[in-house]
């Protein structure tokens, strides 16, 4: 089952943060997060996914940003998945509404 959410940019004010802390707008996956096209990207995902069937999938900002990372960075799936948990930056690149500090989805995500 698929559930689109647009990816219209969550402006970096809106990000929450924990209480003093102020995110960089010239932090570089910020940089990169405006410059990505997320929509685009996250309709030719979507066409690989049956619309019908199966448990609902993850958001496709979520996969895409997470893999992302991962080759940009030459990470293990698991330290990909640490790295977004600890990191404000990550999670904002990805498209979470505010810093949490549990994973957002497990390792297994990313595995082929």
């Amino acid at each position: 089952m698929i559930r689109y959410i647009s990816q219209k940019q969550l402006p970096l004010e809106g990000f929450d943060t924990p209480p003093g802390m102020i995110l960089d707008p010239n932090n570089r996956w910020v940089k990169l997060r405006d410059c990505l096209p997320w929509d685009e990207l996250s309709e030719s995902y979507y066409k690989t996914l049956c619309s019908r069937l199966g448990r609902p999938a993850k958001d496709a900002r979520i996969v895409i940003g997470a893999v992302i990372i991962k080759h940009k960075l030459s990470i293990s799936d698991e330290e990909t998945v640490e790295q977004i948990r600890e990191n404000p930056y990550l999670q904002y690149f990805i498209g979470l509404k505010g810093f949490q500090a549990k994973a957002p989805f497990a390792s297994s995500l990313l595995e082929l």
